[in-house]
């Protein structure tokens, strides 16, 4: 008798313990939940409002330009809307390393405009070709954005193929008329070879820039991947450029370590005598430690701005 009550409940045990195998399989509300979570935490990372207020007491335009990492298909939707929330409230947008090997790069400035356009402002883009780079690996796109009531654009831009056979990733030039300017200017976005390639035997080649375009209206955005303090920008001052940002740190580390997360003020804008900033700085979308990880989805580097005029 004992042993047959131990034989029937061995195998109700076995039979609890099959039942119970197959739900292990099958992720739990909890784990559901966590990733819920985790796209609604990354939202946080956007701050409600940025460290850019329009000037109320000036007549200016806002620029914004932002090395968005690996601009393509790697940013979803979720990502391009707070894209779009981080830029909202300039006049117009330049943005380095969009992706050049696949259609996603183009794509993604197109999906970035019609975000922006259902926030009840209308934009306009223009997308460049894929830069005349020595090798696939270091081909990309540039873009330009601009709200339509704020600023013209004059010309259609274009790559700057003089500069083709000196720089790796050749500059992006658009010609633009703010409706509340007088004078065009002209924008000329770039991004730079890395930092131990010699950037600066591309940037000595942007002096020319005033003769060449007979502008004295002319702003230099990008990533330069050298900071403003570089031998290569003396010329540059002596004959009437300024830079935006001083000292800066502009790039993102992978890991926080005692509260820093900023690491290299190589992001920066540069403009002729006949431009005038009224402010200037960079965006801080990371804000705190906890942030990192997710600010790093939207790029490895701060968007930085000028208000001029």
């Amino acid at each position: 008798m004992k042993y047959s009550n131990y034989l029937i409940i061995t195998l109700l045990c076995l039979q609890l313990s099959c039942k119970e195998e197959p739900s292990q399989a099958i992720p739990s509300q909890d784990a559901t939940n966590s990733y819920k979570v985790e796209k609604t935490r990354l939202s946080t990372v956007v701050p409600k409002t940025n460290s850019f207020q329009r000037s109320k007491t000036t007549v200016a335009t806002s620029l914004v330009s932002w090395n968005i990492r690996d601009f393509g298909g790697s940013k979803d939707d979720t990502e391009i809307k707070q894209i779009a929330q981080v830029v909202r409230d300039f006049d117009i947008v330049a943005i380095q390393e969009v992706v050049a090997k696949n259609p996603k790069g183009a794509q993604a400035v197109a999906r970035l405009a019609d975000a922006l356009n259902r926030m009840g402002v209308k934009w306009d883009y223009r997308i460049s070709d894929p830069t005349q780079s020595p090798s696939v690996y270091k081909r990309e796109r540039y873009a330009f954005l601009w709200k339509t009531a704020s600023v013209k654009l004059l010309s259609v831009p274009y790559l700057d193929s003089n500069l083709a056979t000196v720089c790796d990733r050749e500059p992006y030039v658009g010609l633009f008329q703010a409706k509340n300017m007088d004078a065009p200017f002209y924008l000329v976005n770039f991004h730079s070879r890395r930092y131990d390639a010699q950037p600066e035997e591309e940037i000595m080649h942007f002096i020319k820039y005033p003769d060449r375009l007979q502008s004295n209206r002319v702003i230099i955005a990008g990533d330069f991947n050298l900071d403003e303090k570089h031998r290569v920008w003396d010329k540059f001052y002596s004959r009437g450029f300024k830079n935006a940002l001083i000292n800066t740190k502009t790039t993102l580390k992978v890991k926080c370590k005692f509260g820093a997360y900023r690491n290299h003020p190589i992001d920066n804008i540069y403009a002729t005598n006949g431009v005038s900033f009224s402010q200037m700085g960079s965006i801080d979308i990371v804000k705190n430690c906890e942030n990192l990880k997710m600010a790093r989805t939207l790029s490895d580097h701060l968007p930085v701005f000028i208000e001029f005029q």
